[in-house]
């Protein structure tokens, strides 16, 4: 069966089937999803039909795209509608990506924090001044007196959504526990049900994380062989530490917290555009298009994409179709190098620019990288560059922070560079800093791989490059366009294919650069501590816990001048190792809770170092991890292990 031709399935209608399986059944759902993976599957119309034997059909029926309801799958075996098969196919199914917020809003619903406060009957105060919740309706009533005007304090979530955090927090801490290998067909409903009602409680960032770990948890269970355990890592530490903080922000860091289901796009009047590139998209759930970047006047980047189901395929293809954006009539390719005049632009916080009805756009003259208002982008040194990419790329960003990826340099190629993943691309930036130049993307339908191949072969050669930040120890970026290399416009390196002919010498052999000293954040231990924080995601905690003692490798932090990462280490061990005893014996259930709690922190930690080590690699004044604080605690100091267990009891 390819799981691609099922129809996705809405989160809660998973949860719902797999909740209503009798306990000797949900023994046998993993088992079931395997065995049904290997049965034939057509698709006809709207309906996914499976071959459970000779004579049982499976049928999943998604009128709009999705499967909404548990009533729109089908079996004909003897035991439906209580068999196992119905659960298998819902969990072997795509899961459906959230919609928007329901159309009844539940009571506790928070105002955004673009909209002005309104009086509620009901609400988070209530519960502590009842004069809070009666708002306007009393203030207004008859003989009523008048209210005194008071600062009030800042919005707090509901209990309805700190009822909600403490069930993503209890499924993600689940999974944690018994990795990759125990988070099975059960555990991952268990996510879903919660990620559910998240998403009712207006939670939206904390539901995405959840099902983003489901969809890592199954790409890891079925061996796909995109998945990384980094990823996974990230996704956890996200719904973790959102979930942990919904119960303690307030005001904007709440609304940053609680996330958005849709991307709000705001008026921003009249814009002049210039094109600077244009760059194929492929996503691993099978999606292609483009995204053509082009920058304001004032130096302002902004996107115009256009992606949807259909691989790299289409990303070749709709490089050449018109922009979808006002009256332009530019293609993608043609707009990276031309410019807009945009009427009634409505941008996202992340530079997206708005299709909607009331934007006008028209074509109007573009500018080349070495005028202005564009050659200002190279003027930036690259170190500032880097920071504000770096806040952009962090793996725990805003959603909304907006902010760009992007760093606009003048490099010299110096050669190829043979690494342990291939081979990249050395190049050396302003300041003298050699930086590694890789492709964006190694399908051979695209042109970065032979793209890059060629400009290995002109060492010396000067160009003036945009790539996107890889975090890194050393400085490192992932090449997207470049002038080209006899000086006469710019190459979209994964579209355009650049020739023998345009090379100073074309004859070259490809040129291998010397040795180059290791980066600043070469030589950090701290990968000491991020080994054990992916080590537990595949074996769970238990793994981790037999790892014993940890004495020599926190010693090595230590002299590193990392004292924090060395607690986190041997708190996160000695956490994962201990198992308390009854009176008569016997082993008590495991404190999940604080192992979740050590780990996160750990991986907070960890992924704070990492960017700062990053950020130091760029600046050549800085030297090793003396730009990293040894007291560096993003997540505060390491509780005391019993503190943990006595505030997970509370």
């Amino acid at each position: 069966m390819n799981d691609d031709r099922l129809p996705p399935v809405a989160p809660e209608v998973t949860a719902t089937l797999v909740e209503g399986l009798s306990p000797r059944l949900r023994k046998r759902l993993d088992a079931a999803v395997t065995k049904l993976g290997a049965r034939p599957t057509r698709r006809d119309a709207d309906t996914a039909t499976i071959e459970v034997d000779d004579e049982t059909e499976l049928r999943l029926h998604a009128p709009t795209g999705v499967v909404a309801k548990a009533e729109d799958i089908t079996c004909g075996c003897l035991l439906a509608p209580a068999c196992v098969h119905r659960a298998a196919a819902a969990c072997a199914a795509p899961v459906a990506d959230p919609g928007p917020d329901p159309a009844e809003q539940p009571a506790d619903r928070a105002p955004e924090p673009t909209e002005q406060p309104t009086p509620q009957i009901l609400g988070p105060a209530s519960a502590t001044d009842p004069a809070a919740g009666l708002g306007a309706d009393v203030a207004s009533a008859p003989g009523a007196a008048p209210v005194p005007h008071t600062a009030s304090a800042p919005e707090t979530a509901s209990p309805a959504q700190r009822a909600a955090a403490d069930a993503l927090w209890t499924a993600g801490a689940a999974v944690l526990e018994a990795g990759v290998d125990g988070a099975g067909a059960v555990a991952q409903s268990a996510l879903l049900r919660a990620a559910h009602t998240g998403r009712l409680r207006h939670l939206p960032r904390a539901a995405g994380a959840a099902l983003s770990v489901v969809t890592l948890l199954r790409a890891a269970r079925a061996g796909d062989p995109s998945y990384r355990t980094a990823e996974l890592v990230t996704a956890l530490a996200e719904l973790l530490g959102t979930a942990r903080r919904v119960g303690t922000a307030s005001g904007a860091e709440l609304a940053a917290v609680r996330g958005r289901v849709r991307r709000p796009y705001s008026p921003d009047g009249s814009l002049r555009l210039y094109g600077l590139f244009t760059e194929p998209v492929v996503t691993g759930s099978g999606h292609g298009g483009v995204r053509t970047w082009v920058a304001g006047a004032d130096g302002r980047l902004f996107t115009v994409g256009d992606v949807a189901p259909g691989g790299v395929g289409r990303a070749l293809g709709v490089a050449d179709r018109a922009v979808r954006l006002g009256d332009s009539a530019l293609t993608h390719r043609e707009l990276g190098r031309a410019g807009l005049a945009v009427s009634g632009a409505t941008v996202s916080p992340d530079g997206r620019l708005g299709a909607g009805k009331g934007v006008k756009a028209v074509t109007a003259r573009g500018a080349a990288w070495t005028e202005p208002p564009l050659a200002a982008l190279w003027e930036t040194p690259p170190s500032e560059q880097a920071a504000r990419a770096l806040r952009s790329v962090s793996r725990y960003a805003d959603p909304d922070g907006g902010g760009s990826d992007l760093l606009f340099l003048d490099v010299e190629l110096l050669g190829a560079v043979r690494e342990p993943g291939g081979t990249c691309l050395l190049a050396r930036c302003e300041g003298g800093v050699p930086v590694r130049l890789t492709v964006a993307d190694d399908d051979p339908a695209l042109a970065h791989r032979d793209n890059l191949a060629l400009l290995a072969a002109a060492p010396g050669i000067r160009l003036r490059i945009i790539g996107r930040l890889a975090p890194a120890p050393h400085p490192r970026l992932t090449l997207l366009a470049c002038s080209h290399p006899t000086g006469e416009g710019t190459v979209d390196l994964g579209l355009d294919r650049l020739r023998r002919a345009d090379l100073p010498d074309p004859a070259a052999p490809v040129h291998f650069a010397p040795p180059q000293a290791a980066g600043p954040g070469a030589q950090s231990p701290l990968y000491l501590l991020e080994r054990r924080v992916e080590q537990t995601v595949p074996a769970g905690r238990a793994a981790l816990g037999m790892l014993g003692d940890v004495t020599a490798e926190t010693r090595r932090i230590r002299r590193a001048g990392l004292p924090t990462a060395a607690e986190l280490l041997t708190a996160l061990c000695a956490s994962a190792a201990q198992r308390d005893r009854d009176l008569f014996g016997r082993l008590l259930p495991a404190d999940t809770d604080g192992f979740a709690t050590y780990w996160l922190s750990a991986a907070r930690y960890t992924a704070a170092v990492s960017e700062s080590l990053c950020s130091a690699a760029w600046n050549p004044t800085h030297d090793g991890l003396a730009a990293v604080s040894p007291d560096h605690r993003p997540t505060g100091p390491v509780p005391d292990q019993g503190e943990v267990r006595d505030r997970s009891r509370a």
